[in-house]
């Protein structure tokens, strides 16, 4: 029995960029997407985390995820489509940190019923690029 991987989402990459900052998605999220270069922050490492659910960019999901957390399979599912990310809260993750957490609300559709998740992530460098840790439900 074959397992369905998805597809990635094309993103317009003149069109808006998922993580809700005010540029295109080329030059926002796409840029780390594609490795032309890191992400300088926690929080800019987070919102490219979500557009990358937000595309079903599975490869980059992994690679940004620390060794000692990240699982062996990812499944994401092309069903939930993620409408709108809130950044809450962020502490430490600048480019003169060593760790930073996000707190944000991200919202979605999965089967025509609107969700939100709420997480308190925490981010670390790892081989002198931020990457996501771990989390906590609810910020």
């Amino acid at each position: 029995m074959s397992r369905h991987r998805p597809r990635p989402r094309p993103a317009s990459p003149a069109g808006p960029c998922p993580c809700g900052l005010p540029a295109a998605y080329t030059d926002c999220c796409a840029r780390y997407h594609q490795g032309r270069s890191s992400a300088p922050t926690a929080e800019a490492l987070m919102r490219s985390r979500y557009s990358a659910f937000a595309v079903l960019d599975r490869g980059y999901l992994l690679r940004t995820w620390h060794p000692d957390t990240r699982p062996e399979h990812l499944e994401l599912d092309p069903a939930v489509r993620w409408q709108r990310l809130e950044i809450l809260a962020t502490t430490g993750g600048s480019p003169f940190h060593t760790e930073g957490t996000v707190s944000f609300r991200a919202h979605y559709t999965e089967r025509g019923r609107e969700g939100v998740l709420e997480e308190h992530s925490r981010f670390v460098r790892h081989a002198g690029a931020w990457v996501y840790l771990d989390a906590s439900g609810a910020a």
